[in-house]
């Protein structure tokens, strides 16, 4: 099964302020988008991806992840991420109704192409399937099957919340590109310890020596 990931990012100048303890209102921004860069890279090297769409109205971000091969969906709803989700994934289907559909965070710098698809290959055993991320309370990955809504329930506790609306959760081992999402300094560390994509490790550069 081929998939058509869907990645939202919200504007740069108010990505990933949990990470104010670790990089300031300056760096921020370069950050969350080498995020989404390496994530998106790793997501079109992956051989059960067929395409990948961005949900996003950051001008910059919209051009780099372009020029990446991703596909740029202007986030009309402007509800918020699960609203987001839902209009990227009906604007997938309206040209490709038989499409899978698989909503994937945009903050996972160590990603790699072939753990991701042995999650998806596994997701597709399932009707909607999703991985929990690393800290086991969140969610890095929704898929669903061809003919199956997404049905986003991102946000707090959202392994709950989506393991509550019918998805399986997969219990995959060796997964952890897939599940390391960052959104604090821990998890840029964590992510740094896997081995991150060469716009995090150049990011991450920079902000390590203004530390120094």
């Amino acid at each position: 099964m081929q998939w058509t990931l869907v990645i939202p990012l919200k504007p740069l100048a108010r990505a990933k302020s949990r990470l104010a303890d670790t990089a300031d209102d300056g760096l921020r921004p370069g950050l969350a988008l080498a995020f989404a860069q390496d994530t998106v890279a790793a997501a079109l090297a992956c051989p059960a991806v067929k395409d990948v769409a961005v949900v996003t109205n950051d001008a910059l971000a919209g051009r780099e992840l372009r020029a990446l091969g991703a596909h740029i969906v202007p986030d009309e709803p402007g509800g918020g991420l699960n609203a987001a989700l839902a209009h990227a994934a009906a604007k997938v289907r309206s040209s490709r109704p038989d499409s899978a559909v698989a909503a994937l965070n945009a903050d996972l710098p160590a990603l790699r192409p072939l753990e991701l698809a042995r999650v998806l290959d596994s997701a597709a055993e399932f009707p909607r399937a999703f991985l929990p991320d690393a800290a086991a309370i969140g969610t890095t990955l929704l898929a669903a099957a061809p003919g199956q809504e997404l049905i986003p329930a991102f946000g707090k506790d959202s392994r709950l919340s989506h393991r509550a609306s019918g998805a399986v959760e997969l219990p995959l081992a060796d997964v952890d590109s897939v599940r390391q999402d960052v959104d604090t300094g821990a998890d840029l560390r964590a992510a740094l310890t896997l081995g991150v994509g060469p716009r995090t490790a150049a990011a991450a550069a920079r902000l390590l020596i203004k530390e120094k």
